[in-house]
């Protein structure tokens, strides 16, 4: 009897460990073309920042608009864009997706290409 439940225990064990998966996200590969605002970045903010109740024209949050390319622009410069999209804060219906906040660091480096 001994034997047998030590059996079905390890038995148990074994289908429990290999059952066992990775919920690991798969990295997006690096942008390696030029980035634009009106091209790439722009859909972006639109879908995400510049919505109602938000950074809109009308009424924007925190007095900030994000409808057109120098908002945008000033915005990244200064940091604030940057730094809210990188600690999950914006936008509040939760994180960007890594390909997302990819294409804006990209548009970063590449100097705000408009």
């Amino acid at each position: 009897m001994k034997n047998l439940t030590t059996f079905l225990l390890l038995s148990l064990l074994t289908v429990v460990l290999n059952s066992c998966s990775s919920s690991e996200v798969p990295i997006p590969p690096p942008v390696t073309e030029n980035i634009t605002y009106s091209k790439n970045v722009k859909v972006i903010i639109d879908n995400s920042c510049a919505t109602s109740g938000c950074h809109s024209a009308s009424n924007p949050a925190a007095g900030l608009s994000l409808t057109n390319y120098t908002q945008v622009k000033n915005a990244a410069q200064n940091g604030s864009l940057h730094f809210r999209i990188d600690n999950n804060t914006m936008p509040p219906s939760g994180p960007l997706a890594s390909d997302k906040k990819n294409i804006i660091d990209k548009w970063k480096s590449d100097g705000y290409i408009e």
